[in-house]
C-alpha cells in the first residue's frame, strides 16, 4: 500500500498515526481509515479528479454546507456535533481543507465512531432515508453562501435530450441501424417534452433550485448503533438542483424490484411500498419549504430519473460504449430496456402516487 506519511504530515491532525487501512466500498474516491494514538482517528480520501474537475469548488461547497448545518444544530441545542455533521481537517500552514501533492488531490475528515452505514433497501430504511434527506435540504434552505455545480448539468434533461439526438444522427457505431434502436428512440421522443418539465418550470420562474445532495442512497447515511440516523455523508455532489434530484434518484434505484442491468424486464416493477415509505419520510421533513409546485410534481420526479438514465444508457450504447463500463456488447442496451420498463411502471402509477401525496 502507498506510504501516506508525507500526505498526512501536511494536515493538522492530533496525535501520531499508527496505521492506515482501506475503508468502505466507494466507487468514485479511494478512502482510508487513519488510526492514531489519540481519539477515534480520521478518514483520508483521494478525490477523483477525473470526475470532480474543480476540487477547490468541491471543497468550498462541502465546507459551506457543513458549516451551515453545524450552526443549525448548535442553534437547535443539539449535542454530539462531531457525530452529526462531517468535519474536515485543515492543512498545517493554511485553512485549506484539501491537498494537491503534485499528482493527486487529498482531504482528511474526522472519523465518526460507533456509527454504521447500511446497504439494505426496505420500507423501514427508505422512510429513514426520506426523512434524513428531507431534513438535509431543510437545514440548507436558508444557506447564505453561493454554491457551484461540482458536475455541471448533472441532472439537466434538456442536455441529455440533445446528446441523444446528436448521437442518433451521427450513429458512430452503426447501432441505430436496428429496428429496436429506432423503436426505442421513437418511444423516448414521445416522452421527451414531459421529461423536460423541470427546465420549463424553472424558466417560468415557478421551480426554484435548492441545495441538494444529488446522490441519495441508503448507504449515504450514517446510523448510530441504536439505529437512529446521525448524519448524511458523501457530500461531493452537493450543489444547486431541483428537489426532484434527491427524490427521484433515490426511488430510481431503491424502488426497482431488480438491478438496473437485469435483462429480464418482466421482473422490473416500481415498488409502491418503498415509494410510500420514502415519500412519507421526505414530506414529513421537507414540507416546511416545499412549494405546491414541487410537491405536486414529485410523481414526475419518480418518472424522470429512470427515463433520464435510460436516455443516458442508450446514448452511450449508440456512441459505442464510451462512458459507462460494460461487461458485454449489449450491456448498455439491456440497461436501457430495464430503465424504460421502470419508467413505464412509474408512469402507470402516477395517479396513485399523486393521491398518496395529497393525503400526507
Amino acid at each position: 500500500m502507498k506510504d501516506f506519511s508525507n500526505i498526512l504530515s501536511r494536515f493538522a491532525l492530533c496525535g501520531n498515526v499508527t496505521g492506515v487501512v482501506p475503508l468502505g466500498k466507494g466507487l468514485i474516491n479511494d478512502t482510508y481509515k487513519v488510526n492514531t494514538d489519540e481519539g477515534p482517528g480520521y478518514v483520508l480520501q483521494k478525490i477523483n479528479h477525473a470526475i470532480f474537475k474543480d476540487v477547490a469548488l468541491l471543497q468550498h461547497n462541502i465546507e459551506c454546507v457543513t458549516r451551515h448545518i453545524r450552526g443549525f444544530l448548535v442553534a437547535s441545542g443539539e449535542g454530539d456535533l462531531d457525530r452529526k455533521v462531517l468535519s474536515f481537517v485543515p492543512l498545517k500552514d493554511s485553512e485549506q481543507t484539501w491537498l494537491h501533492d503534485g499528482e493527486s488531490y487529498w482531504r482528511l475528515s474526522q472519523f465518526i465512531p460507533d456509527a454504521v452505514t447500511v446497504e439494505t433497501v426496505n420500507p423501514e430504511y427508505s422512510y429513514f432515508a426520506g426523512k434524513a434527506f428531507g431534513e438535509f435540504e431543510a437545514m440548507l434552505a436558508d444557506i447564505p453562501d453561493t454554491l457551484g455545480e461540482t458536475i455541471p448539468d448533472f441532472h439537466n434533461m434538456e442536455l441529455r435530450a440533445r446528446q441523444l439526438r446528436e448521437a442518433a444522427a451521427a450513429n458512430p457505431a452503426g447501432r441505430m441501424d436496428s429496428e429496436e434502436s429506432i423503436a426505442i428512440l421513437e418511444e423516448m421522443e414521445c416522452h421527451m417534452e414531459y421529461a423536460c418539465t423541470a427546465e420549463r418550470l424553472h424558466r417560468e420562474g415557478v421551480l426554484p433550485k435548492r441545495i441538494c445532495h444529488c446522490d441519495t442512497k441508503v448507504n449515504n447515511m450514517m446510523f448510530d448503533k441504536d439505529g437512529s440516523v446521525l448524519c448524511v455523508i458523501d457530500l461531493d455532489t452537493v450543489m444547486p438542483s431541483y428537489v426532484f434530484s434527491d427524490y427521484g434518484d433515490f426511488l430510481r434505484t431503491a424502488a426497482n424490484a431488480v438491478a438496473e442491468d437485469d435483462p429480464d424486464i418482466g421482473k422490473v416493477e416500481f415498488d409502491m411500498d418503498i415509494f410510500r415509505a420514502f415519500t412519507k419520510g421526505y414530506i414529513e421533513s421537507a414540507s416546511a419549504f416545499l412549494t405546491p409546485v414541487e410537491k405536486e410534481h414529485l410523481p414526475y420526479a419518480a418518472a424522470l430519473f429512470p427515463f433520464m438514465q435510460a436516455v443516458r444508457f442508450f446514448t452511450d450504447y449508440i456512441n459505442g460504449d464510451t462512458y459507462y463500463k460494460t461487461a458485454y456488447p449489449e450491456h448498455n442496451l439491456v440497461r436501457t430496456r430495464n430503465q424504460m420498463a421502470l419508467f413505464r411502471s412509474v408512469m402507470a402509477r402516477r395517479e396513485e402516487m399523486s393521491d398518496f401525496i395529497s393525503g400526507l
